[in-house]
């Protein structure tokens, strides 16, 4: 499959202004301006096949480091997040396997996150999985778009 070059530097660019939205606290963990609970990014995970390149614009654009491939997130070069998340940043697995964002939302109850997910229709692409010493994730599909589930 040909990878259009426009596609590629928007996903690099969507990808520099979501971790520019992380570490400016849009996403921060705690309380919101009117006292709710705040939605938490636990990890966003960026599928590239230039995964080089888009540490390099991240770490340059960002002033983050990222850290050797760790073979539990698939190999996924990553880096810390302001907010207490990380960022990770990988090559496809499998050849058929599209570049995309993926943010995982930090949840209380994984399993009923799931199943609030299948309640509207989202096709569970992978149930709750341990990521041992991490935690648990899972990754739904709702309206063409991939979202994580993370539980620690």
């Amino acid at each position: 499959m040909i990878r259009s070059p426009i596609r590629t530097i928007a996903l690099c660019v969507a990808s520099a202004l979501f971790v520019l939205a992380l570490t400016s606290g849009q996403f921060a963990m705690g309380r919101n301006q009117a006292g709710e609970r705040a939605m938490t990014v636990q990890y966003l995970e960026i599928v590239t096949p230039m995964v080089e390149e888009t540490c390099d614009v991240l770490a340059g654009a960002h002033g983050v480091e990222f850290g050797d491939p760790i073979p539990e997130f698939g190999n996924a070069r990553t880096a810390s997040l302001s907010s207490g998340g990380r960022i990770g940043v990988r090559a496809p697995l499998r050849a058929d396997e599209e570049p995309v964002v993926r943010p995982y939302v930090l949840v209380d109850d994984i399993e009923a996150a799931v199943e609030a997910a299948k309640a509207v229709g989202a096709e569970i692409a992978i149930p709750p999985m341990e990521i041992p010493g991490q935690g648990r994730f899972a990754i739904y599909l709702l309206g063409g778009i991939d979202h994580g589930l993370w539980e620690r």
